[in-house]
């Protein structure tokens, strides 16, 4: 397997090793012994899924709050994402820096968005489904967002406010002007 930072600490991309044949192929996508020498030992707790019928979905920026924060492993079953973490650290140097990845089936590659970020992504591709393992579980009200496409972030997303679908939860969500992190 094969990390790489994506610079800014604790942002890794996994690139999993894929035994290819005429049939098809195989990963692993997590074997906890491997991962646990890699990633300090986080333990996962739950596994989620989403399914994106529309190109240009995004769901995001997305965070849980302490004492329930979680670190995400994120990959895509099919379809094509832009992958994004905003750095929410108060006393990180790092500081509301955005990081962002493509992610696919074809690329096979995982993202670990560590606590302390915002994450979110936006699917570039129909059909799209993304899973996603995490190291605490869901806690209503520890869930909060920031508004996806807050100015102030200069996140480079595929496209804009026009054209991007949203839930009514994230087009809610507050500017990054006004959010008060909670780590």
């Amino acid at each position: 397997m094969e990390i790489s930072e994506l610079g800014i600490p604790g942002v890794f991309t996994l690139a999993p090793r894929r035994f290819e044949d005429d049939r098809g192929y195989f990963v692993e996508t997590y074997t906890k012994n491997k991962f646990d020498a890699l990633l300090e030992g986080l333990e996962f707790v739950q596994d989620n899924e989403s399914y994106s019928r529309d190109r240009h979905t995004v769901r995001g920026l997305h965070y849980q709050s302490p004492p329930h924060a979680q670190d995400k492993l994120v990959r895509v079953v099919r379809g094509r994402i832009f992958d994004v973490v905003v750095d929410v650290r108060k006393a990180s140097p790092t500081y509301g820096q955005w990081v962002g990845k493509e992610l696919s089936d074809a690329n096979g590659l995982q993202l670990l968005a560590p606590k302390g970020f915002l994450h979110g992504f936006m699917t570039l591709e129909p059909d799209t489904i993304v899973a996603y393992k995490v190291t605490a579980f869901y806690h209503g009200p520890s869930d909060g967002g920031v508004y996806w496409a807050s100015p102030e972030l200069g996140v480079d997303w595929p496209v804009g406010e026009g054209e991007a679908t949203l839930s009514d939860k994230d087009a809610r969500a507050g500017r990054f002007a006004e959010f008060t992190s909670p780590f």
